[in-house]
């Protein structure tokens, strides 16, 4: 019964993964065969400019979408969890945008609200505020996929709240009894018992945020302007493989963002020690 996911596995899989690390020490172009080039590859990022400015772009599209996504999900899973009507409802309304947050539609579709003409524009017109054309500015345009990401928050959402449900009754009353706040009880109780969920939220969607790739690819068509200024790794890694047709090349960025997100996740798995703290702990 194992046999077709074996298969799959192999073929569909670990075939290319396999294949791809092996060209990554190749000068492979397509369209000729590929030619053992050895560290050559690993040896021209170093010295790539628009690579480490895709390193930039996305570790700040990182460090700043991400916790504000998590906060948002974790302030509205709170909200819901005091048990309100319609809660199938709202639970699901809120998670949609998960589902189509990194579609090309979404992505086409932000592209028209953040125009100049678009109805962001026309919101802030009627404060008398005067709006620019948010992806032509170098200084915005990466902020309006920050706003994307942090506009995907149902996934997370949906997690924190399961975590705030399995959170026993008996011991938030019992900290109400001893005259703890709101406040102290949040702190005190709610998010050390939460932490696991916030760990696992935090690295599932760091992973996914590096990889990032449709918004960027749709709100800057495939260039990363303006000036670069969006251009996410992924989206640096397609302008190499797909249109330079540079495959090795590709393939050694790829395999950096693979380390490189080894690397992060790792990074969190050591700092938790110190902030999550388990049932049985």
């Amino acid at each position: 019964m194992l046999i077709p996911w074996l298969v799959g596995l192999l073929l569909v899989t670990m075939g290319p993964l396999i294949a791809s690390l092996a060209l990554s020490f190749t000068d492979y172009s397509i369209f000729a065969a590929p030619k053992f080039v050895g560290l050559q590859n690993y040896e021209r990022l170093l010295g790539d400019e628009r690579f480490w400015k895709a390193l930039t772009v996305t570790a700040q599209y990182v460090l700043l979408a991400v916790p504000l996504q998590l906060a948002l999900a974790l302030g509205l899973a709170l909200a819901l969890d005091r048990g309100l009507r319609g809660l199938t409802f709202y639970r699901a309304a809120f998670y949609l945008p998960s589902l189509l947050g990194t579609s090309v539609a979404i992505g086409m579709l932000w592209r028209q609200l953040f125009a100049a003409d678009g109805l962001v524009n026309a919101f802030l017109a009627w404060f008398g505020i005067q709006g620019g054309n948010w992806l032509y500015q170098p200084d915005m345009a990466l902020n309006t996929l920050i706003i994307l990401h942090v506009w995907t928050f149902g996934s997370p959402m949906v997690i924190f709240l399961a975590g705030l449900r399995a959170i026993p009754v008996e011991v938030r009353e019992a900290a109400m009894v001893d005259g703890a706040g709101p406040t102290r009880r949040f702190l005190s109780i709610t998010l050390p018992l939460l932490s696991p969920m916030v760990l696992f939220n935090l690295i599932l969607q760091m992973a996914g945020a590096f990889q990032a790739f449709n918004q960027a690819y749709v709100i800057s068509e495939g260039t990363g302007r303006p000036q670069d200024s969006t251009l996410f790794y992924t989206l640096y890694l397609y302008i190499q493989g797909f249109v330079g047709y540079e495959m090795g090349y590709a393939s050694a960025l790829a395999w950096v963002l693979v380390a490189i997100i080894g690397a992060v996740t790792a990074f969190q798995f050591w700092l938790s020690r110190k902030w999550v703290h388990y049932a049985d702990s």
